[in-house]
């Protein structure tokens, strides 16, 4: 006898296994009973803010859109207009923006609501491009420290991002009813 699999409210999916905690097409989080939890209005609207799960297909085109600008912008960009120079902190100062509208970008024109994943993306690119400036330095030094904390201000403006990219895309909420 197959073992009884549980349906995702979310993306419909049903070969999530009994006991399972999150949808394993979507992981979206999984109600342990048959019948799907009905919440009252006022806890919808409360929730409607809020991340259910991490999608690796969007943690990685947010990598991709997070490395695409950052490579374009801070080292391509200087290379094609000679007057630019984003060597060592400048580029590391250049690098919140860039990190900031691929924030919005993916929380734009992604399904549902995404912030860790330009966040954790902005993060991995944040390694090597901090070693690269860092490396590159040459007249306008700065001590080490300084790019680690420059590139944890552009990971937290990639959260405020991919924050303010959702809320354009979800829109204003709807008005309470009386």
């Amino acid at each position: 006898m197959a073992e009884a699999m549980i349906t995702c409210s979310n993306c419909g999916c049903d070969k999530n296994p009994k006991g399972a905690s999150r949808c394993i097409q979507c992981g979206h989080a999984l109600e342990s009973g048959p019948v799907r939890v009905q919440r009252s209005e006022e806890e919808e609207l409360a929730r409607r803010y809020q991340q259910e799960g991490v999608s690796m297909q969007w943690l990685g085109l947010a990598l991709v859109v997070q490395a695409a600008l950052t490579g374009i912008v801070i080292f391509g960009l200087p290379r094609a207009v000679s007057v630019l120079d984003f060597e060592g902190g400048n580029g590391m100062v250049m690098c919140i923006p860039v990190w900031f509208l691929g924030g919005i970008l993916t929380g734009l024109v992604s399904p549902g609501r995404t912030f860790i994943e330009p966040t954790v993306a902005a993060f991995m690119v944040s390694v090597p491009t901090t070693f690269l400036l860092v490396e590159s330095q040459t007249v306008r030094t700065l001590p080490t420290f300084l790019y680690v904390i420059l590139a944890a201000i552009g990971v937290l403006f990639t959260l405020i991002g991919a924050y303010v990219g959702e809320r354009i895309q979800l829109g204003p909420p709807p008005a309470p009813t009386e």
